[in-house]
């Protein structure tokens, strides 16, 4: 396989409907974007509702046949331990469209995409081993007992920072349980979703099991979430789009797991290492060029050793090496688009007016006609400024000093978000202390990203709810039935 093809001797970019590569019905395409070069590199179908609704009708046909709900955990299983390995196989062809398509250095595409990517599916191989219920003891005179059914068909709408990744994070559990799906990734970044349907094919994966549909959210995305065939919708992407998709799954009674923005806070207490603290800071902020709604924006550290670390960060943070993806030695590539560069920018240059302090970065970097952007640390902002309370996506360190304890936990908590959370200290007992009264899904303790498939990781407020990976994931995509058996 090429780059740009999902399967030898297949046009690239066309939907997968039915174990079949299709155009769109009407024919349309969009153009996807290298946005390390600001240039097109292919195009693929843009779906409408008639693929949509084709693609929904599929899943349903196969859910229905029960070719694959119909089959033992143990057998599905199986199937997916071969999509692991066949990941595994083509790492070099998955990190090079997942670098070609986000911007993400190819380095990082290796050791954390295409890995992540395929250790969740062999992690939902593993527990599809042991789907089960169990008895329940009740005074009745019956036996009774617990069944864990697939849900159907699953709606998996994932976003452009981590396709690969963020597709297995929902199809894997999905399929696991034994429902089929419907995959509509971000129009900017389709093109690791169409090689994996290509994979799962090959695989042993039935076809109609699962579909991706390719095209705009308010087209693709709409028909997808307002479709009365689905059962389920599983959404990562911004808080304000997952509103309207958890608003629209209200109105038709259908479960759903949000994914949703995060603004994590990183507290730096005196105790901590502060080399160590550094590393885990810088990576919060830079990783994925920021584009990470686990990262870790919003800096707060202890007063007695603020001014250290920002002297230090000022230092560190410009030798961050920012540059071509494909060169094995750049940490930061481009933002993944014109548009999220331009809220970047925008973000930087209100807190220019609101008298904050750029300690390092704070401009574009004009490289080849890419999307890049120098890592940026800010200080001196007020604690309600909307650079501080909002998301910024990119690679900006808002940093605040605080005074004690409780301030910290306070400022921590004082924005709508709660996905993620950091502390970096050199006392267990704080640590716990400062870990329960954190509003966020997951909290890292003298770390950052510390992530594997069987930790369950998800927020609350603001950023969402449900969880995913872990026994918690699948079990999201399941429905318990109990069986209750007369004895008398």
């Amino acid at each position: 396989m090429t780059a740009l093809e999902t399967e030898p001797g297949t046009a690239p970019g066309r939907l997968f409907i039915g174990g079949q590569w299709r155009e769109a019905a009407d024919g349309a395409r969009t153009e996807v974007v290298d946005p390390s070069r600001g240039r097109v590199v292919t195009t693929v179908a843009e779906a409408g509702p008639a693929d949509v609704d084709a693609a929904v009708r599929a899943a349903r046909e196969a859910f229905d046949s029960g070719h694959w709900s119909g089959l033992s955990g143990r057998e599905r299983g199986r199937i997916l331990h071969r999509v692991a390995e066949l990941i595994r196989e083509n790492a070099d062809e998955l990190a090079e469209l997942e670098s070609l398509d986000v911007g993400k250095p190819i380095t990082l595409c290796h050791a954390v995409d295409v890995t992540n990517a395929a250790n969740d599916y062999e992690h939902y191989a593993a527990l599809a081993f042991s789907l089960d219920g169990s008895t329940r003891d009740t005074p009745l005179n019956a036996l009774a007992y617990t069944k864990r059914e697939p849900l159907g068909v699953v709606a998996a709408i994932t976003p452009f920072n981590f396709p690969l990744i963020l597709a297995g994070s929902k199809l894997a559990p999905a399929l696991a349980a034994g429902n089929t799906v419907v995959h509509k990734p971000a129009d900017e970044t389709p093109l690791s979703a169409l090689c994996m349907a290509g994979l799962l094919q090959r695989a042993g994966v039935p076809d109609g099991v699962v579909n991706v549909v390719t095209g705009t959210g308010p087209v693709a995305g709409e028909a997808l979430l307002r479709h009365t065939g689905v059962d389920k919708i599983a959404f990562t992407g911004s808080t304000a789009v997952g509103r309207h998709a958890a608003s629209v799954a209200g109105e038709n009674l259908k479960p759903v797991t949000m994914e949703l923005g995060g603004n994590a806070a990183h507290l730096v207490f005196e105790d901590a290492d502060l080399e160590k603290a550094v590393g885990a800071v810088i990576k919060g902020f830079v990783f994925n060029t920021g584009q990470f709604c686990m990262g870790g924006p919003r800096l707060l550290v202890a007063r007695p050793v603020c001014s250290t670390l920002l002297d230090i960060l000022a230092e560190a943070v410009p030798g961050v090496p920012v540059g071509d993806p494909r060169l094995p030695e750049t940490v930061v590539g481009p933002m993944a688009g014109k548009r999220h560069l331009r809220k970047v920018e925008e973000y930087v240059d209100l807190a220019r007016k609101e008298g904050a302090r750029i300690v390092c970065g704070g401009e574009r970097l004009d490289l080849d006609g890419g999307y890049y952007y120098k890592p940026t640390v800010i200080a001196d902002l007020a604690a309600d400024s909307r650079v501080i309370q909002e998301e910024i996506f990119g690679p900006v360190l808002t940093v605040q000093p605080f005074d004690s304890e409780d301030e910290a936990v306070a400022l921590a908590n004082s924005t709508p978000y709660g996905l993620a959370s950091g502390i970096q200290t050199g006392s267990l007992a704080r640590a716990h202390r400062i870990a329960d009264r954190l509003q966020a899904g997951i909290v890292w303790i003298n770390d950052w990203a510390m992530l594997d498939p069987n930790v369950p990781f998800g927020g609350v407020k603001a950023s969402g709810f449900g969880r995913e990976y872990g026994p918690e994931g699948l079990a999201a995509y399941t429905s318990t039935k109990s069986v209750v058996v007369s004895l008398d």
